[in-house]
């Protein structure tokens, strides 16, 4: 058996083409994302604390236990990442409506500017990069782009 044909976590035998499309998307996913972590606006700011105000955008607010399941940390590290940024004044902590032993973390006007700068420098990277592909090569990554989405939603 080789390495690209074992069997899937639910013990399927993979196909070759699809592990070999696997692990070339897996490599190629890694690679990029490691490169557009580089083209930070705040190089004070971790990876994952990054990753927390884009989860807080994206669903407006969440209690420390819902972004702790978001991120996939365990809830004591995300107090500390919570307590991190209300420091920096990226975020606040507000009661939870319906339920007082709880706190609701929003971001702060700061952290939503920061983010978009971030977003259109790591865009505008993205777009030169792009630059280089040919128009059928950047119709695939068009067409491609609702499916890798999903993928990270999954």
């Amino acid at each position: 058996m080789s390495e690209l044909s074992r069997p899937d976590p639910d013990g399927r035998e993979v196909p070759p083409d699809d592990a070999a499309a696997v692990n070339a998307l897996r490599s190629a996913v890694m690679r990029l994302s490691r490169r557009l972590k580089h083209q930070r606006v705040d190089e004070s700011l971790s990876p994952t604390e990054m990753s927390v105000l884009g989860t807080l955008f994206r669903c407006g607010h969440a209690t420390p236990g819902e972004l702790a399941r978001k991120e996939h940390v365990q809830p004591p590290s995300m107090t500390r990442i919570v307590a991190m940024l209300e420091a920096k004044g990226l975020v606040r902590l507000e009661p939870h409506p319906d339920d007082r032993r709880q706190k609701v973390v929003t971001q702060t006007e700061q952290a939503e500017a920061m983010l978009e700068e971030s977003r259109r420098k790591r865009n505008a990277w993205l777009a030169e990069l792009a630059s280089g592909l040919d128009e059928d090569e950047w119709a695939k990554v068009r067409a491609a782009a609702p499916v890798l989405e999903k993928l990270a939603q999954l």
